[in-house]
């Protein structure tokens, strides 16, 4: 009994063991190559639990979601002779397994080999195209022939190239100082223009409120001097009436004011006759000059 059960032990264990050694799992991202002595026996796609033959069949798996691949920045001169720094990036993914691994054999080999061709396409079409269409105008297109290019040459090695895209493009750093001085000197020259615009400007309007003020200053004097004018006109106007009324009032009144006038407690001095008319009222308050009997 005891050789008995020991020989179902060993069964048991060298059954576990094979179904371990034959069965592997293909997960969601992966997909797997059967090979049997090195040749190629099937491939798996799809998820879940397959079985092959212990010790015989071996068993590659390769990643099936879409991978990236980085270049190193690269120099490269348009068609119009200017120089550009690009750094891009591939994506790829494996459809073929089998050629994969009869080409390649491990994804880490994918840098080496695909990795010239894309720069090598980079070179060729961005070559051919100008600074401006890499910059701006045709990026797009470009960036399509260049993935046709490297998908076309990346089918010998079982991958489909999905993309590829420029990451920066950028002047070397001696032509991005020589357009960073350029365009400052050309801000510096817009600079200049608006400032000249601005003083032109300043100094139009400062001469058409100079003149606006002058015809305003001329408006007010004329306006004031007829003021005056209507002024004086009816003062005399009211002097006039007023002698006439009262002669002789009238006369003492502007003799009072010449006094007033003439007469000043700071310093007045007058060389003057005593009996000039001016002093009329000092010798009689009625204006009056003094008769011969009376001096």
């Amino acid at each position: 009994m005891r050789a008995f059960l020991a020989i179902i032990v060993i069964a048991l264990g060298l059954a576990a063991v094979g179904i371990y050694t034959s069965a592997f799992i293909v997960h969601q991202n992966e997909q797997a190559l059967v090979l049997r002595f090195g040749e190629h026996k099937r491939v798996v796609t799809q998820p879940g639990l397959n079985w092959k033959l212990p010790l015989i069949d071996t068993v590659e798996v390769f990643d099936k979601r879409i991978l990236d691949l980085d270049s190193q920045p690269q120099e490269v001169t348009a068609s119009d002779q200017k120089r550009l720094v690009v750094d891009s990036f591939a994506r790829y993914r494996i459809v073929d397994p089998l050629k994969f691994y009869q080409t390649l054999r491990y994804q880490e080999a994918v840098r080496s080999r695909l990795g010239p061709i894309v720069e090598s396409s980079l070179r060729r079409v961005l070559g051919g195209a100008t600074f401006q269409d890499v910059v701006r105008d045709k990026r797009e297109d470009l960036m399509k022939r260049i993935a046709q290019q490297v998908n076309k040459e990346g089918a010998d090695f079982g991958l489909e190239v999905v993309d590829v895209r420029i990451k920066r493009a950028d002047l070397p750093k001696q032509n991005s100082n020589s357009v960073f001085d350029r365009m400052r000197a050309e801000r510096q020259r817009e600079a200049a223009e608006f400032r000249a615009q601005g003083t032109a400007e300043a100094n139009r309007i400062r001469a058409t409120a100079d003149r606006e003020a002058t015809v305003i200053r001329a408006e007010a004097s004329r306006k004031g001097e007829e003021i005056r004018g209507a002024g004086d006109a009816e003062r005399n106007q009211i002097y006039a009436e007023a002698y006439s009324k009262d002669q002789e009032f009238f006369e003492f009144y502007r003799s009072m004011q010449a006094y007033e006038q003439g007469l000043k407690s700071s310093d007045t001095r007058l060389l003057i006759s005593p009996d000039s008319e001016f002093f009329k009222y000092f010798a009689d308050p009625h204006g009056k000059k003094p008769t011969a009997a009376g001096q």
